[in-house]
């Protein structure tokens, strides 16, 4: 039986591999709609090798563009914020949802209203509006699949387990590039170095929150929703080699690890193929020559982005928006030159403790708001509807540990 799919975030590296995999399974998927944020060629011509019945691009300046490099095939184009959510809405069987950051969270709640298969690689959109999506998925019966490798690799653990006989969840954590580094040697890095990760072939943003490990707190945020444990009872354990993904501890203290090469295709297909399974071209798992997995604790005064998202997600409401906000803010700065590498956790912890809203989320409208005003305290600001920033600098920032204060709640 062939499987309708869409792909939100068709250009990026998560998209990619996605249509790498349907692509070596063209007659078990048919391409219903693939989305970009401005780069029409590129994702008309992914439109046209996959038969696609819509392209859209976020970008409205990109639609004339779009439209012209479609002419004649018979595949709708369209644009704008509105297309994006009518596109999540139309009738996929599956929904890859990999737009990087909150501009991700209106396609993939639409999705979710609709009661679709969601696999979800935005991990953004649900540190955000973790407790609204949760709510529409139990609302909407909507299944939502984990695609980031971790928190796959703790969905395929729980097969056949209970989540109320769950002790413990790891998230294992690479380390990124600077896991030896000393607080002086990162002080001087750069945008290049901090992108060359040593496991993973990922895009830049998802790189840097690596070599933070703001990417292992997002995680834990996300596996606090996704798997209903406590957040007592989930931890984060360095592991430099990549190979295993995450454990699961039950309370009989046996532990399933899920296990496999550093190649995203490989949660992607798990999703993808779910309930079943389909082959890949990955590089299958060699433990011998590999020869050992090593395992460390987490560094929290090296890399604070740890306890920051611990004590966002522990205190709730709009911290981890704010989170997930100022980090957004705070990575572009860094890749345009603006800040330094240990100035994106200072200034992510400034606007956490310097910003707390009146009045808790209720609604995706009240994130938003949350999110523009986190994006406004944090001393950045946007230009342009394609979030290219200008960074003003009010004070000097610092790379600074707070000994007490909200954010040491962890």
């Amino acid at each position: 039986m062939t499987r309708s799919v869409s792909i939100f975030g068709a250009t990026g590296s998560v998209g990619l591999s996605t249509l790498d995999l349907i692509r070596q399974h063209r007659s078990q998927y048919r391409v219903v709609a693939l989305t970009a944020n401005g780069n029409a060629n590129a994702i008309a011509q992914l439109a046209r090798e996959f038969d696609a019945e819509l392209a859209v691009v976020a970008d409205d300046a990109a639609y004339a563009d779009l439209k012209d490099a479609l002419a004649g095939t018979g595949i709708e184009a369209a644009a704008g914020a509105d297309a994006l959510v009518d596109a999540a809405r139309r009738n996929a069987d599956w929904t890859m949802a990999s737009i990087v950051g909150c501009a991700g969270l209106p396609s993939t709640m639409a999705a979710i209203e609709a009661g679709k298969t969601v696999a979800l690689a935005n991990k953004e959109a649900l540190v955000s509006a973790g407790a609204l999506m949760m709510a529409a998925v139990r609302r909407s019966g909507a299944t939502l699949l984990p695609v980031d490798s971790e928190h796959n690799a703790i969905f395929q653990c729980l097969a056949g387990g209970k989540i109320d006989q769950v002790r413990k969840i790891t998230l294992t954590a690479s380390g990124g590039p600077f896991r030896s580094f000393s607080l002086e040697e990162m002080r001087g890095v750069t945008p290049a170095q901090a992108v060359a990760h040593p496991n993973w072939d990922m895009g830049a943003k998802i790189s840097i929150d690596s070599a933070t490990m703001m990417n292992k707190g997002l995680e834990l945020i996300e596996a606090y929703h996704l798997f209903p444990v406590g957040l007592d009872k989930i931890d984060v354990l360095v592991h430099p080699q990549s190979v295993i993904h995450s454990m699961v501890e039950y309370v009989d203290c046996s532990t399933l690890a899920q296990l496999g090469s550093p190649d995203m295709r490989i949660p992607i297909a798990s999703a993808l193929a779910w309930p079943e399974r389909i082959a890949t071209t990955c590089k299958p798992l060699d433990l011998a020559n590999i020869g050992q997995l090593t395992f460390e604790q987490p560094d929290i005064v090296r890399f604070p982005a740890l306890r920051l998202a611990r004590a966002a997600i522990s205190e709730g409401g709009a911290k981890p928006a704010i989170l997930n906000a100022a980090n957004e803010v705070a990575v572009a700065a860094f890749l345009n030159g603006q800040i330094g590498f240990l100035d994106i956790a200072a200034l992510v912890e400034d606007t956490l403790c310097g910003y707390a809203p009146n009045n808790l989320p209720t609604c995706i409208d009240d994130l938003f708001s949350i999110d523009a005003a986190a994006r406004r305290r944090a001393p950045l600001v946007s230009k342009s509807a394609t979030n290219i920033a200008t960074f003003t600098v009010p004070h000097v920032i610092t790379h600074k540990i707070r000994a007490m204060s909200w954010c040491s709640k962890a």
